[in-house]
């Protein structure tokens, strides 16, 4: 490997990272802004929708909760500027969870019957098949309080709270709120061979994609099925894995029965704390981000995304948990695109909290490939693109 010099890195971070970081900002900025207005139309419309500014610490199903609220607000502070619901995973594709009101006091179950029903409700003669690791059934019983719109047929199928269903109500709202917003020339609804919903946001710079998923907030217990961390383990701390699991998950909607379990909160306040010892992993995010936007997998709907980076640095950090590992920017930037190269090369990346879990299950082979030739390229021969 021919090393690489702090002269290459700076300039690549000037002319490069820092530009896509002030256009992103400004596209977040202005996406919000819109979406904002758009989910604000749709829970003025409908009680069991939120908007989304009222994410996080102030959704109103823990506004009875002053502890919780206390808690969050003291971990919160002195961060970098943070919105809850929206996830960059490329910069003109966007995740946003919209979250639900009146489903508060989560307890996990048993589950205790199979389900022989459609998403329309006509009944089956088989059975349909269990959620994997990341997803579980949802019953609207596992929280000793919820309004009395999550027990209606539209969303509600023998005690089940379906996606689907949910999805449905939810996409009709979006149409109707679009109008009556007078968003149409901003905001368009995409068609999709799926239930979930997206649309096209017109930003001042360009055309954004943006996933809007319905989102259970559960600020109040961690998963059984999320047995982390492992077994001895110095990274994170013991202090830092306390205050992450006291931050819960989230349930999303964008599957026909079963709900996607969801740690953004968890994975900010990791990415927070990365530097606290003076290394250098979040330059190392940053560089390795842009480098995969630019050369080893652009595009608007990359097979690679930003959430595949973040957990590729997850594992390296725990892998190398030492001040030193990281005290070396070529060496340590290096260690994570060859962790990154395994990875793609053999279609396989574990989900930070659910080991079981393959994020490059579905993914389209031929394209990861194609990425993995690129970054075995870069190995080869590690030089910075500047063009």
């Amino acid at each position: 490997m021919k090393p690489f010099t702090d002269e290459d890195v700076e300039i690549y971070i000037q002319s490069k990272v820092e530009r896509r970081h002030y256009l992103v900002s400004k596209a977040v900025e202005e996406v919000q802004k819109i979406i904002q207005q758009l989910t604000a139309e749709i829970s003025y419309k409908a009680v069991r929708f939120q908007a989304i500014s009222n994410s996080g610490i102030h959704n109103e199903n823990i506004k009875d909760q002053p502890a919780l609220l206390a808690k969050w607000s003291a971990m919160l502070r002195r961060k970098r500027p943070f919105h809850p619901s929206i996830q960059v995973l490329a910069p003109s594709q966007f995740l946003i969870t919209v979250p639900l009101r009146g489903l508060t006091g989560y307890r996990e179950c048993q589950v205790r019957h199979w389900r022989y029903y459609t998403v329309h409700g006509a009944k089956l003669l088989s059975s349909v098949r269990d959620p994997e690791e990341l997803h579980q059934w949802l019953e609207v019983e596992q929280f000793s309080k919820s309004l009395q719109q999550w027990h209606e047929e539209d969303v509600n199928i023998e005690g089940d709270l379906v996606p689907a269903k949910v999805l449905i109500v939810f996409r009709e709202l979006v149409e109707k709120s679009i109008v009556s917003c007078n968003l149409s020339s901003k905001v368009t609804v995409l068609e999709s061979f799926s239930s979930v919903v997206r649309v096209a946001v017109e930003t001042s710079e360009s055309q954004v994609e943006v996933e809007l998923v319905p989102a259970v907030e559960i600020p109040t217990c961690w998963p059984e099925k999320a047995r982390w961390p492992r077994c001895l383990k110095r990274w994170p701390s013991q202090e830092k894995v306390q205050c992450i699991k006291s931050l819960g998950f989230d349930l999303l909607a964008r599957s026909n029965y079963h709900w996607q379990l969801c740690f953004s909160r968890a994975e900010h306040i990791l990415m927070e704390g990365l530097d606290e010892d003076g290394g250098c992993r979040r330059k190392c995010f940053r560089v390795m981000r842009q480098m995969k936007e630019d050369v080893w997998c652009a595009g608007n709907k990359p097979v690679i995304t930003a959430y595949h980076l973040q957990t590729v640095l997850f594992w390296t950090c725990e892998k190398y948990p030492r001040t030193k590992d990281w005290r070396c920017f070529p060496e340590a930037f290096l260690r994570l695109v060859q962790k990154l190269h395994k990875c793609v090369s053999q279609h396989f990346l574990k989900h930070y909290f659910l080991k079981n879990t393959n994020l490059l299950k579905y993914a389209n082979t031929s394209d990861l490939d194609l990425v993995a030739s690129k970054l075995a390229v870069f190995l080869e021969n590690p030089v910075f693109c500047l063009d």
